[in-house]
C-alpha cells in the first residue's frame, strides 16, 4: 500500500494568478479565499490574481500562500485523496498543520498573517541577508561558519543547496570564505530579512503571544516539524516548535529523509511552483513526486494514484 505525504512550499514560490482556477471553478476553493478575505480585511483574490507589489511583501505573501495551498488541499481531499503524513517548508508548515488536523484553516490563515507582520518588522531592512550556497557539503559549510558571529544555516534544502542567514556583513564574509573553501557558487538572495536566523528570535517570542489565542488539536496524521525533522503526534509540542521555527534552521532534507524512512513513497507538492519536487530529485530520485499547481492537476493526480 502506497504511503502519501502532502508537502507544501514556502515563501518565494508565490506567483501572480496562483489558485485562480480553484477560486473561479470550484465552490470549495472559493470558500477558502472568501474566508481569508473576511478574516484579513482585504481582498485575497485581488492580492493573488492581479499584478501588484504586495504579493512579494512578507506580511502579505504568507497569508496568500497559505490560503492558496489550503484551497488546493481541500479540493484534492474532496476527490478522496488523503495523506498519511504532512510537511511544509518554513511557511508551508502551517499548511501541513491544517492537513494534519492540528489547526483550522481560519487559524492557519490568521496566524501566518501575524507571523508575516512580525517577521517583516523584527529587523530593519538592510541589516540582515540570506545567501544560497551551491555544491558544498552541509558539514563543510557548518565547519567554515562555526566560529563566525552573526551567521547560521537557515535551510538544509537538499544535497548541494544550503541557505545561510544572519547579519548582512557576516553573510557576505561567509560567502567569501565558503567560495575559498570550495563552494561552487554563492548567491545573495532577494529577501527582506534574515529569516531563520537568531536575529528573528524576538519575532518568535511575539508569535508565541499570537499562538496563545490559537486552538491546536492532536494531529489526526503526523506532521514533520522543520526544527527537529521529527514526526509530531502530540499537540503540546506544536506551539513551542512554531515559536522556535522562526529563528531556527529549516531541516527540509532531514524531514524528507524521515518520511522516506517511514515508508513514504509518494509525495504530492501542493502550491505554486515545483521547488520541493526539485529538491526531491536530489534527495531521492526513486520516489514518486506529483504537483498540484493548477486545477487540472487534481484529476491527473487522482488518476495516477488509482492506477
Amino acid at each position: 500500500m502506497s504511503k502519501i505525504a502532502f508537502i507544501y512550499p514556502g515563501q518565494g514560490a508565490q506567483v501572480c494568478g496562483m489558485g485562480q482556477d480553484f477560486y473561479e471553478q470550484t465552490e470549495i476553493g472559493k470558500q477558502v479565499f472568501d474566508l481569508a478575505t473576511e478574516l484579513l480585511g482585504f481582498s485575497v483574490p485581488e492580492l493573488c490574481f492581479t499584478e501588484n507589489d504586495r504579493l512579494d511583501i512578507t506580511e502579505y505573501t504568507q497569508a496568500a500562500m497559505v490560503t492558496t495551498s489550503i484551497a488546493m488541499t481541500k479540493v484534492l481531499e474532496d476527490k478522496g485523496v488523503k495523506p498519511d503524513v504532512a510537511a511544509g517548508l518554513s511557511l508551508g508548515e502551517y499548511c501541513a498543520l491544517y492537513a494534519a488536523g492540528v489547526m483550522s484553516e481560519a487559524d492557519a490563515i490568521k496566524t501566518v498573517r501575524q507571523r508575516g507582520i512580525l517577521m517583516q518588522g523584527e529587523v530593519p531592512v538592510g541589516l540582515g541577508a540570506m545567501a544560497a550556497i551551491l555544491a558544498m557539503d552541509a558539514a563543510a559549510i557548518e565547519e567554515v561558519i562555526a566560529d563566525m558571529d552573526g551567521v547560521q544555516i537557515a535551510n538544509y534544502n537538499c544535497p548541494g543547496q544550503i541557505v545561510i542567514s544572519g547579519k548582512k556583513e557576516a553573510v557576505e564574509e561567509a560567502c567569501e570564505k565558503l567560495k575559498a573553501a570550495g563552494a561552487k557558487r554563492t548567491i545573495m538572495l532577494n529577501v527582506s530579512g534574515p529569516f531563520h536566523s537568531r536575529m528573528l528570535t524576538g519575532a518568535g517570542e511575539k508569535l508565541g503571544q499570537v499562538l496563545e489565542q490559537v486552538e491546536v488539536h492532536t494531529p489526526v496524521i503526523p506532521y514533520v516539524a522543520n526544527v527537529t525533522a521529527a514526526y509530531v503526534t502530540d499537540a503540546a509540542e506544536v506551539k513551542p516548535l512554531l515559536m522556535k521555527q522562526v529563528s531556527s534552521s529549516v531541516r527540509w532534507q532531514q524531514s524528507v529523509e524521515a518520511m522516506l524512512a517511514d515508508g513514504v513513497d509518494t509525495f504530492i507538492e501542493i502550491g505554486p511552483g515545483k521547488t520541493l519536487a526539485g529538491f526531491m530529485r536530489k534527495i531521492d530520485r526513486t520516489v514518486k513526486v506529483m504537483n498540484i499547481e493548477k486545477l487540472e492537476d487534481v484529476d491527473r493526480v487522482v488518476e495516477a494514484l488509482n492506477q
